[in-house]
């Protein structure tokens, strides 16, 4: 069947990555898998999302972010559940066939919810940035969306996730990521006024209009 010759590749390409490990690689990939160490970055968006868009988009933004998030890890959680695939690290067979664990989770695994939120971030957060036409944020581009693929990827090296969870995720990621801001962009054009903010942000909204 298709869906058995899928499921074989995907368990070989995911052996071929996680076989790619060193003391010293283990501990990037284990530092990128770890969300807790990003929340300064996120601090760090937000507050040039505030310096950038102007404090009223900007809390139209971290909110529609925070809601990305939400709806990342509530969709993901509806498929662990629902496809209920287990995690490379609960399966014997990848187990039996060279599995190098750094760590252990929940029992399912589809989709990868640590690649929803990592790229639903880097496309939500960039189309927002993208309301300030000054700046093309080009350099910001390259850098959360290879950000979010090395964070995603980590989570085979760790164990958690197949490569094809790794591709789920970022596709559902992404799509929810590009819905949300686009809805809040949409918002932020229509119906938040500049009149309290600096004379850089009035020029930039008369271009976006």
């Amino acid at each position: 069947m298709i869906l058995d010759r899928l499921t074989e590749i995907d368990q070989q390409i995911t052996l071929a990555i996680n076989s790619l490990h060193s003391p010293v690689t283990d501990q990037i990939w284990l530092f990128f898998s770890h969300t807790q160490v990003w929340f300064p970055m996120y601090a760090i968006v937000l507050g040039c999302l505030f310096w950038r868009i102007g404090w009223k988009r900007a809390l139209v933004a971290t909110a529609t972010l925070v809601l990305m998030v939400v709806c990342c890890d509530q969709t993901a959680n509806l498929f662990k559940d629902g496809v209920q695939r287990l995690r490379p690290c609960n399966t014997q067979y990848m187990i039996d066939n060279g599995l190098y664990m750094l760590q252990q989770g929940g029992l399912y695994g589809f989709f990868s919810g640590h690649a929803a939120n990592s790229f639903g971030f880097a496309c939500c957060s960039y189309v927002l940035f993208r309301m300030d036409r000054r700046l093309r944020y080009r350099g910001y581009a390259a850098w959360i969306f290879s950000w979010a693929a090395l964070v995603s990827i980590s989570r085979v090296f760790v164990s958690m996730h197949y490569f094809g969870d790794i591709l789920c995720g970022a596709v559902a990621g992404s799509i929810i990521g590009l819905a949300l801001a686009f809805a809040a962009r949409y918002v932020c054009l229509r119906w938040i006024t500049t009149g309290s903010e600096p004379e850089s942000s009035r020029h930039a909204e008369s271009r976006l209009e």
